[in-house]
């Protein structure tokens, strides 16, 4: 083959050897293949669209030769086709790759030095001779069989879906969802994807209707075009959306005549398949479900009486101030009371506001009453911090409810209510409308919920506003925290997030690099002249500079938090270089890959999905302690609980030296660095970097350019959510 750049088409058929770059949003890949010409092997970059394939597969490449003016000559695919390896040197690369359970490097090896390129067709029609391997028994080689049949429905659902885009995770998951009538229901109606299977979006359900002859006009793909754009509004905050703007968002998505769209509209109304509300908005039923029954439960709470003994209030308030040596404000009194005497009740403000005094105090009289009080926060870190500013137990809201997987939802709700006379939610800024609901309902109507929050802090990650929304219903007493009380040395980081929320710059540390850093500094910002030195000098902080001037406590718990996922500074990105300089990668450390990236014994890592199997939730930080490359396993601990993961769930976790900024919400470090770059212009407002420094409980380090964080502080973004939660609790329905 002539390897000169030309506009002619070729084909390419190799094994790849190794991925160099693969972008997890778009599947596009960089990689080296193997395969020979003019009877010699040779490895050649090849660039283009490869739903994460893996290394050792075989890949019969169209496209063309391009000579990139950085990387030199490369094969640019248009389109690709995988098949089982048929060499020596493609089996043992394809067994090793981890994608069969049972087999890793070291028995792929063993299995293709016997068997040769009979390997495949051993495994597939005599794999009872598996056992001529030493260290493969009888029970092994049956659960390698078991693993090889597994995936040959994975190849067959591959090789039917891989010309539009699905992924292999995507596969496994359908895999477990359907099994062998995976490609026959795939056929009858791929948009059922969308609301059947987590990761698969319209587009890509789209893809293979189309492919299948499936008329664009269908019941069916409107139907899906129309709950795919209330879900996605859903994704964005929104619990319900006006019906002229879901028309236009559903338009957009199907690109169908406007009539045609409000038709099948009213017919999924009429269906009950969604609800029209008053004024002329449109809720998904498991939001008009959540949001019902919270109201319901904050009114029956509020009209129920409670079960407090008797408490003089100003007594108690008088007592717990000499029991702590310090004196109350009267707007810190009143706080107190206020939540002792209301059945449901609000505290909100800024950080050093005595948020955590008030708990304390209110934690300390209901406990010298005899009085059983809950205490819950919707992630671990803030469930500790909790604990520890109050020095009562506290728990996740997850954890607090308990979950029964055979149930398929808690287990304590408004049948089987907590046993409580008194509850109290920290960090209440984060609760979406479901996780909201399920809490409210299990409350006892005879108990006291406090919540307590930060309304200026980011609205929660999923859909609803609760508590601004509680807030403006006027149904439940708010106390508002606006005196700065933590007017004391390390006070600046009170100081400029304050700053913040009244529109002033009051940056005064600026230094032009790192090594200018002083051990008093509470918070400081560092230039860099570009976008590309921001790694370099975050590298130099967390290996030479802050190491000298913090104690050892601080660093291990320090974060990184990002407004992006993707750019120089986005998460990815971060997790790759910190990675490589606090824990690189070693000849004799066991390592799992999943695409580009991979997980070695020692990672950081985060959890992005709520596993309620696994009890572990979106938001919870482990550290990965064991790995077997051989299983394609891994065990993170969390807080003390072991967490195993098996291949098809790594997708549910993620590198997290770095994380972003709405992933920390709920959690306080001794630490925090924040790249700010005028490139993350599209995610800088106010509340989002007001967020981002209150997370750092001793210091705050900035790295990039000031100007970015002026642009955050005076970007007043219209946070505004479609919610109906207000108008139930209001009564207003």
């Amino acid at each position: 083959m002539t390897q000169g750049p030309d506009a002619a088409t070729h084909t390419l058929t190799g094994v790849l050897e190794k991925i160099l770059f693969t972008n997890e949003e778009n599947h596009y890949m960089v990689g080296y293949l193997r395969h020979e010409e003019n009877g010699a092997p040779v490895t050649t970059t090849v660039a283009g669209v490869f739903p994460e394939v893996q290394c050792g597969e075989t890949l019969e490449l169209t496209g063309n030769w391009k000579n990139h003016p950085k990387f030199g000559m490369q094969f640019n695919a248009t389109a690709f086709r995988s098949t089982l390896p048929a060499s020596v040197y493609g089996i043992r690369k394809y067994l090793g790759s981890g994608l069969v359970p049972g087999i890793g490097e070291v028995y792929a090896k063993k299995i293709v030095d016997r068997f040769g390129t009979e390997t495949l067709n051993i495994i597939s029609n005599h794999s009872q001779r598996l056992r001529e391997i030493p260290g493969i028994g009888a029970q092994r080689a049956k659960a390698i069989k078991a693993s090889w049949d597994e995936q040959q429905i994975f190849r067959e659902v591959m090789i039917f879906l891989q010309t539009h885009g699905v992924t292999n995770a995507q596969c496994v998951r359908l895999v477990k969802r359907y099994g062998n009538d995976a490609i026959r229901i795939l056929k009858n109606d791929p948009y059922i994807l969308v609301q059947e299977v987590d990761g698969i979006g319209f587009l890509t359900a789209d893809r293979i209707a189309h492919n299948l002859g499936i008329p664009t006009n269908s019941p069916q793909r409107m139907d899906a075009g129309i709950l795919t754009s209330l879900r996605d509004a859903a994704d964005e905050g929104h619990t319900c959306l006006p019906k002229d703007l879901l028309l236009e968002k559903s338009n957009a998505l199907l690109d169908l005549d406007h009539e045609l769209i409000r038709n099948r509209l009213s017919e999924l109304i009429q269906a009950r398949q969604l609800h029209s509300l008053e004024p002329d908005r449109v809720q998904l039923p498991e939001f008009v479900n959540a949001e019902e029954r919270a109201a319901k439960a904050i009114r029956g709470i509020l009209n129920t009486q409670s079960s407090l003994p008797p408490i003089k209030n100003e007594a108690a308030v008088d007592w717990f101030a000499e029991k702590a040596g310090f004196t109350l404000s009267d707007g810190q009194r009143s706080a107190i009371i206020q939540a002792l005497s209301s059945k449901a009740s609000i505290i909100t403000g800024g950080p050093g506001t005595g948020k955590t005094t008030l708990l304390k105090g209110i934690v300390t009289i209901l406990k010298a009453k005899r009085c059983k009080v809950l205490l819950a926060s919707p992630t671990g870190r803030a469930s500790k911090r909790l604990a520890e500013a109050t020095g009562g137990y506290a728990q996740t809201i997850h954890r607090l409810l308990g979950y029964d997987p055979a149930k398929g939802g808690f287990t304590s709700d408004e049948h089987h209510p907590l046993s409580a006379d008194f509850v109290i939610v920290d960090e209440a800024s984060m609760l979406d409308a479901r996780l909201a609901s399920a809490l409210f309902r299990a409350v006892p109507y005879r108990a006291h919920l406090l919540l307590v929050g930060d309304t200026d802090q980011l609205p929660s990650v999923g859909a609803g506003n609760v508590l601004h929304d509680l807030i403006e219903s006027g149904l439940v007493p708010v106390t508002r925290l606006e005196y700065v009380y933590r007017q004391v040395k390390g006070s600046e980081i009170s100081r400029v997030a304050h700053g913040i929320l009244h529109n002033q710059i009051l940056l005064s540390r600026i230094c032009d690099s790192a090594s200018q850093i002083r051990e008093e500094d509470d918070l400081v910002f560092v230039k860099t002249t570009s976008p590309e030195l921001v790694i370099d000098t975050l590298v130099s902080l967390l290996t030479d500079v802050l190491p000298r001037i913090l104690p050892t406590s601080w660093m291990r718990d320090m974060q990184l938090l990002t407004p992006l996922h993707k750019g120089v500074a986005g998460t990815q990105n971060l997790n790759a270089a910190i990675q490589a300089t606090l824990n690189p990668a070693s000849s004799t450390q066991p390592v799992l890959r999943a695409g580009a990236y991979e997980f070695r014994e020692g990672d950081r890592v985060i959890q992005v999905k709520n596993d309620y199997d696994k009890g572990v939730f979106n938001g919870d930080v482990g550290r990965v302690t064991q790995i077997d490359p051989v299983k394609s396993t891994m065990l993170v601990d969390f807080d003390g609980t072991a967490v195993s993961y098996e291949r098809s769930d790594f997708g549910q976790i993620q590198l997290a030296y770095a994380i972003s900024i709405h992933k920390s919400q709920g959690s306080e470090y001794p630490v925090v660095v924040i790249p700010l770059l005028k490139q993350h212009f599209i995610m800088l407002d106010r509340n989002l970097v007001y967020t981002a420094i209150t997370r750092g409980k001793r210091k705050v380090y900035m790295v990039g350019e000031p100007e970015a964080f002026a642009m955050a502080v005076r970007n007043r973004r219209n946070s505004l959510r479609y919610t109906y939660l207000r108008e139930r609790l209001s009564g207003n329905i």
